[in-house]
């Protein structure tokens, strides 16, 4: 039987191998030749079903299946007459014909299988999973703006409940590793080797001759109480709830579209939830937000980490000095001695470097505590951190990363004191967020081998790492510091060196204009609602208390002062005056000092600061949260342009990367210029949206000659 990716293998004791294996690809896809591929062998499997007594789908490829191909998915339009919904439709009939074969069909698991990949598993009578770090389980496409469309919503609701399917499965979006699969139920049996896999899967197939799927056989009821008990009790309008808070952008239409296709489907049939599963996927497919989500995870992302280009053999680092052991520093030792550099975190004082490495000891418990570490790899790791207050430790370090506080004259005290110490070809790199690269190089002997490592809090969450040239860093510096970035599992930009960066400057137009709209007297709960709404992860208010507003008036003066010194004219912003009595007149800086625009007991937020909107005359009337929610996106958008025209920031795709993973712009969006590009109505209607707002708050707002021109 001739199949271009799955190979058949039926042995003399009646068990059929089905090993997924595209030639053409590294990893399996349920693209147009694979959906081809299993109608050949699914007829052949009839013809032959005599003969066959049991069926073991595996993978020749590390991982068992990644799902669509996304090159066709993200091609689908409204209407669209490609075929994809055809082929769709195809995959779910296929894998009902697997289901229903009335021969046991086991998934030996012994990579990820998530998306596409988790609903062939499931369409399979038993699952059996390796135990590896590397395997991992679950239905990622809620983060894409999607749900899992070949039955992946009605089976795990089938198998799971409604509730469990939702929570744990369809709207987390988690990659669960097999003892957390199978603790849920989606994985049935673990094993430790891939040998032990096959061997596995055929006991199995001998222990159940009559496997049929639980939604196949007489008496079968859903997990949890069916959708109608579920409503009846009210639980499910507390999922609602939960969700609604979990979820709290209608920008987005997944979530709801996913809890609607389970809820429904859990009313019918089988073959009629597949229809409406069908139907809402198709819905989210064609629509813009999965595109922009799509563009920004895979394709953005992808061109991104492919940066290095030099050839050079890859910068590895075995010993690395980290200066200042606050939170920053602290955690950037992390991430270097979880890639297994030994690293010396050095602060003034060896009681302050010991309590940095402590922020390494909590999260290593952590990870042990939840099993995702063992108590010797622990261990090891922690080994390789050593606080220090003497420069002499640092001696034959091959990276510096400084993470002092933002202070020209303090960072360049510090270089002077560990340059002597340091491996003759070190890389020097500086955390700052706002100060200019090329200023600092220049206190230090090898100004080509200084570049800006700007990490984000907190270091071991946060995956992007933006990589500022200074005007005298070299190429190779450049390369090099891509390799570190690689090494400790970063997700790097580069940009070009100016006040602010880009992911700096861009975030401060968003706070700024989160604070100018109280200033205008907007009511401090509706500028914290529109926000949300609008997909931000944390409310503007809420941001700038924990960058702290002293912080930020610091970076105001310091703009000032050095647009001023070139003879630039410089603009208040409506945002300043506001800052400017929150600290002098109510002595309110941030969370940091326990009191800014929120309030906090023991460091816990508790709520707005009662006085806020008393000391800038709120309107208690409801604003309009959508033009809010506008003045927030377009300004930031504005901004991000500006800085792509100015080169600051190198490539499209690093400007939406920069902006999703760095300073929390909206998912939903695809980044801060796939918004603009996405606008409704195109790039015209975004430039005439963006000058009608500037005619209302500002030329703030108004937009670069690059979306003009």
């Amino acid at each position: 039987m001739e199949s271009k990716t799955v190979r058949f293998e039926l042995g003399d004791d009646g068990v059929l191998v089905l090993t997924f294996d595209d030639p053409e690809r590294s990893a399996n896809m349920l693209s147009a030749a694979h959906v081809d591929s299993m109608d050949a062998v699914l007829a052949a499997i009839e013809e032959r079903s005599a003969a066959i007594r049991g069926i073991v789908l595996s993978s020749a490829k590390p991982t068992f299946f990644a799902g669509a191909d996304l090159n066709e998915l993200i091609a689908v339009r409204p209407g669209d007459p490609t075929g994809f919904g055809r082929q769709v439709e195809r995959i779910k009939a296929q894998l009902r014909r697997l289901e229903t074969l009335r021969v046991p069909v086991v998934a030996a698991l012994g990579g990820a299988a998530l998306g596409g990949g988790l609903e062939i598993a499931l369409a399979s009578h038993h699952r059996i999973a390796l135990v590896d770090r590397r395997v991992r389980f679950g239905f990622p496409e809620v983060t894409l703006g999607l749900l899992p469309g070949a039955g992946g919503v009605v089976r795990s609701v089938r198998m799971l409940g409604v509730e469990a399917a939702l929570d744990r499965l369809l709207l987390s979006g988690d990659r669960l590793t097999a003892a957390e699969a199978a603790g849920l139920g989606i994985v049935d049996q673990v094993v430790d080797s891939p040998d032990e896999l096959m061997a596995a899967a055929r006991a199995w197939i001998d222990s159940a001759p009559d496997a049929r799927q639980p939604w196949d056989r007489d008496g079968y009821e859903l997990p949890g109480g069916s959708a109608n008990q579920l409503e009846a009790t009210g639980r499910l309008a507390a999922l609602s709830a939960r969700l609604a808070k979990r979820f709290r952008t209608s920008r987005d239409p997944a979530p709801a579209t996913i809890l609607a296709a389970a809820v429904e489907g859990a009313h019918v049939d089988f073959q009629t939830a597949l229809d409406i599963e069908g139907r809402y996927f198709m819905e989210l497919a064609s629509g813009q937000v999965a595109k922009n989500m799509i563009r920004s995870t895979f394709f953005d992302l992808r061109e991104v980490r492919r940066q290095r280009s030099d050839g050079t053999e890859p910068f590895a680092p075995r010993r690395a000095v980290v200066l200042g052991a606050g939170m920053m520093g602290a955690g950037i030792a992390h991430s270097c001695a979880s890639a297994g550099i030994d690293v010396v975190l050095k602060d003034l004082d060896l009681e302050a470097a010991i309590r940095g490495k402590a922020h390494s000891e909590r999260l290593v418990a952590g990870a042990v505590e939840r099993g995702r570490m063992s108590d010797a790899a622990g261990e090891e790791l922690l080994a390789r951190i050593v606080p220090s207050a003497d420069p002499a430790d640092a001696d034959g370090a091959e990276l510096l990363i400084e993470a002092v506080f933002e202070n020209s004259d303090l960072k360049a005290k510090v270089y002077a004191e560990i340059e002597p110490h340091l491996a003759p070809d070190a890389l020097f790199g500086s955390n700052t967020s706002t100060l200019p690269i090329t200023g600092l190089a220049e206190t230090v002997g090898r100004p080509q081998d200084f570049i800006g490592l700007h990490f984000f809090s907190p270091v071991h969450r946060m995956e992007l790492l933006e990589i500022v040239r200074g005007a005298e860093t070299s190429q190779r510096t450049v390369e090099r510091s891509l390799d570190v970035a690689r090494l400790i599992g970063k997700t790097p930009i580069v940009v070009k060196d100016s006040r602010g960066f880009f992911t700096s400057r861009v975030i401060i137009t968003f706070i700024g204009e989160g604070i100018a709209m109280l200033g205008e007297g907007i009511a401090p709960a509706s500028i914290e609602q529109a926000s949300v709404q609008a997909g931000y992860p944390a409310a503007v208010l809420q941001l700038a208390d924990e960058l702290n507003l002293k912080l930020l008036r610091r970076i105001r003066d310091e703009s000032r002062a050095a647009r001023e010194a070139v003879g630039d004219v410089w603009v208040p912003h409506p945002a300043d005056a506001v800052v400017d009595r929150m600290l002098d007149e109510f002595g309110r800086s941030g969370r940091l000092e326990g009191a800014g625009f929120y309030e906090y007991v023991d460091g816990r937020r508790t709520g707005l600061w009662p006085g806020l909107a008393e000391a800038f005359g709120a309107d208690a009337t409801v604003a309009d949260l959508d033009e809010l929610a506008d003045r927030m996106l377009v300004r930031e958008a504005v901004e991000a342009a500006r800085t792509h025209e100015e080169g600051v920031i190198e490539s499209v795709a690093s400007a939406n990367v920069g902006s999703l993973l760095g300073i929390g712009f909206p998912a939903w969006t695809g980044g801060v210029l796939q918004f603009i590009a996405a606008f409704p109505g195109g790039e015209e209607a975004f430039v005439a949206r963006a000058r009608q707002l500037a005619s209302t708050y500002g030329e703030r707002f108004e937009p670069p000659a690059s979306l003009t021109g």
